[in-house]
């Protein structure tokens, strides 16, 4: 639930976030375990981030990282770290990260409520 809190005691009354930016399923963060368990690079977590491309104009990204850069965001779920790229939170807001397994596939699948447009593929997305 959203909190309002006041800024500096000023007449203005700013609304914060009080939700972490990305939420993780159970199935998420079940695999990021285990493609944690199975590293072999020393990586203290993975990183999630937006890339331009695909048709619909952006991408998500995912990838080990070794260090904490000074501007990630960390999102701590279900004993799982998951590093946010500063440029890719305001795309990020509000988004559950999911683990879909299929007969003949698997991935990572983004819930993000911010996305106005979706390829066909489900490659890339656009805000």
């Amino acid at each position: 639930m959203e909190q309002i809190y006041d800024v500096g005691g000023s007449q203005i009354r700013i609304k914060f976030m009080t939700k972490q930016i990305i939420t993780l399923s159970d199935n998420a963060a079940t695999r990021i375990k285990e493609i944690m368990s199975q590293d072999q690079q020393n990586s203290i977590g993975v990183r999630v981030g937006v890339k331009s491309g695909g048709c619909a104009g952006m991408s998500y990204i995912m990838e080990y990282t070794k260090e904490i850069n000074p501007n990630d965001e960390v999102i701590e779920d279900k004993g799982v770290k998951v590093f946010i790229d500063s440029a890719a939170v305001i795309y990020l807001l509000g988004t559950e990260m999911d683990y879909k397994k299929e007969q003949f596939s698997s991935s990572f699948v983004f819930n993000n409520p911010n996305e106005t447009e979706r390829c066909g593929c489900g490659e890339s997305f656009k805000i």
